[in-house]
């Protein structure tokens, strides 16, 4: 059978519009954002690709070396402009986007959990170190039933340091009208046995602590469980009896 222009046209027209609404932005429109594929995402974030190679490819590209939309957060500007089509622009926007992406993946949705030992002090400070290469000190200020009042951050260090001052920490402290604190920091390195300067921090905590009647319940090192021995992926001082 015979086809007019007229109906080859029109059909032309069909498959163009099928084709436009399986764009992301159309599937976007239509569906939402929880219709689109992890690649469908961040072609949106793209906007655009490159000669021969179209945004879903470039998109599907990033994903392929990341592993994951999870791998992208801890990538660097030079990593996203390894791959063509992204240039010092796109790049900087990919970053700010995985930053806020982990900022609120980080943030306790609620601020009066109750933590009081060290496995309960470890899972709830995970989020926070995840991909973090540089040593950071937080005090988890807790009210008379233990529960969380705030998480505050008190340094952060560079990739083979960090001090904190008892001075610092139950400032914060009083500031929140805490009655008992957990410290922790983590170790970039995944190791969490203390060092000789861990040690002497946690017995001006303890000290400090009992001057100002804030109970130190636990000092925790967070390290990841492949680097420790032990395979717990962290350290108590209160359980190893030096608090």
């Amino acid at each position: 059978m015979s086809t007019t222009p007229s109906s080859t046209y029109q059909s032309d027209n069909r498959l163009k519009s099928t084709i436009v609404s399986e764009r992301p932005q159309e599937r976007l429109k239509r569906m939402g954002p929880s219709a689109l594929s992890d690649s469908e995402l961040l072609a949106m974030l793209l906007r655009s690709g490159t000669r021969g190679h179209d945004v879903l490819t470039l998109a599907s590209r990033l994903l392929s070396e990341a592993g994951s939309l999870a791998g992208l957060i801890t990538w660097k500007e030079a990593d996203f402009k390894k791959l063509k089509g992204i240039g010092p622009v796109k790049a900087l926007q990919l970053i700010t986007v995985m930053e806020i992406a982990h900022r609120v993946s980080t943030q306790p949705q609620r601020l009066d959990p109750l933590i009081n030992d060290a496995t309960m002090a470890a899972v709830f400070m995970r989020p926070l170190m995840h991909g973090l290469e540089v040593e950071k000190f937080w005090v988890l200020c807790l009210n008379r039933k233990n529960r969380l009042i705030q998480c505050v951050e008190i340094t952060s260090g560079t990739a083979t340091s960090s001090l904190a001052h008892p001075r610092e920490v139950f400032r914060e402290a009083i500031r929140e009208s805490a009655t008992a604190v957990i410290c922790a920091h983590n170790h970039p390195s995944g190791d969490p046995a203390p060092s000789a300067a861990d040690i002497k921090i946690t017995r001006q905590l303890r000290e400090a602590g009992q001057s100002v009647d804030i109970t130190l319940l636990d000092h925790v090192i967070l390290g990841t469980t492949s680097a420790d021995p032990l395979g717990r992926g962290y350290y108590s001082f209160r359980e190893s009896g030096l608090i």
